[in-house]
């Protein structure tokens, strides 16, 4: 019995979105164009080229299925919506948010809020991978309560909604040494994320902490600070192997974002065996649960203490169980059966 086909929309071929086709291909015969969207003086040629695509393609499917709002999103919510197709979109994170403090958020952009918007009306379902993107509010920040999410940033937003968490595939995030380097503490972060994740934090704490070692992987700085100690170590860009043996070496993992959609780094982290001190925003608190440590505020003197604390505890124990709540919660496997359920039904 051959598969049926869905139209799959993405702007780049990302790891995590390498992952969804796997997850889909087990059902569904992949229609896809592999499109870079992030040069904005490519994206007249971009729509064109989509347009084409899609009206040679739409044709063959009942469904298309867009991860990311955005520019990307909108001729195949608009055409979809035209021909009567089912769209679904799913959503990450900086496309639901509007952070102008750290400079974050695609719906700062008055034209690209503006796609984002109408796609998000046009569309059949939406499917965030946490509810804090649907609508959120926390004062980790600052003093002051702020509020996220697509709902609270665009006005008329009533298309259905159905959460659908990340999931990763276990097997290749897995514990392969018990040897952990006493003390050790690592994050991942680009160089242009290092405000986002919380990286002066660290760099704070960790000339407190002269017998801690701190890695942070993905970069070779932090943008703003200049000297930093010696026990803060930049491992630059890693391949997923050799990420995956510093997180089996290393006791803790630091997912101290102002803002994170998820958190896929920290499952990876976790399965590995990683501890995590995360920060109280979003869904963070949710993927972490007993298994770790919640720091409440942006303040280096908390995360002291907190890390602290967390040196103190028991450290096997919550090994097992930083892993054991991906398992349980956010695998592939999990992921690939709610949302090809949800496309078959909604």
């Amino acid at each position: 019995m051959s598969k049926k086909k869905i139209i799959f929309i993405y702007p780049g071929l990302y790891t995590f979105i390498q992952t969804e086709i796997k997850l889909l291909s087990d059902e569904y015969q992949l229609i896809s164009i592999n499109q870079g969207w992030s040069k904005k003086l490519l994206l007249p040629f971009n729509l064109l080229i989509q347009f084409f695509f899609l009206l040679f393609n739409m044709h063959k499917v009942e469904c298309i299925l867009i991860s990311f709002g955005g520019y990307s999103s909108f001729l195949p919510s608009l055409l979809g919506n035209l021909f009567g197709k089912k769209v679904a979109i799913i959503v990450h994170g900086t496309d639901c948010v509007s952070f102008p403090e750290i400079n974050y958020g695609n719906l700062r952009s008055p034209l690209l809020r503006y796609f984002t918007k109408k796609s998000y009306q046009w569309a059949s379902i939406i499917l965030p991978v946490s509810e804090s993107l649907v609508y959120t509010e926390n004062n980790y920040f600052s003093s002051a309560t702020l509020k996220f999410g697509y709902t609270h940033h665009l006005s008329n937003i009533n298309t259905l909604y159905k959460v659908i968490p990340n999931g990763l595939i276990t097997g290749d995030w897995n514990v392969v040494s018990k040897a952990k380097i006493e003390n050790s503490f690592i994050t991942v972060m680009t160089s242009n994320q290092t405000e986002r994740k919380g990286a002066n934090l660290i760099a704070e704490v960790a000339y407190k902490s002269p017998k801690c070692i701190f890695y942070i992987a993905g970069c070779d700085r932090i943008k703003g600070i200049d000297s930093l100690p010696k026990n803060v170590i930049f491992l630059g860009m890693l391949s997923s192997d050799e990420l995956k043996n510093y997180y089996n070496k290393t006791q803790f993992y630091f997912q101290l974002s102002n803002f994170e959609g998820f958190g896929v780094a920290l499952c990876e982290a976790m399965l590995c065996g990683c501890i995590p001190i995360v920060s109280n925003v979003n869904y963070l608190p949710n993927i972490v649960g007993d298994s770790g440590f919640v720091l409440l505020k942006r303040n280096s003197e908390m995360l002291f203490g907190l890390m602290n604390t967390a040196l103190n505890s028991d450290l096997i124990n919550l090994e097992e169980k930083a892993r054991n709540r991906i398992l349980d919660n956010f695998s592939a496997e999990n992921r690939q059966r709610l949302l090809i359920s949800t496309l078959k039904n909604y």
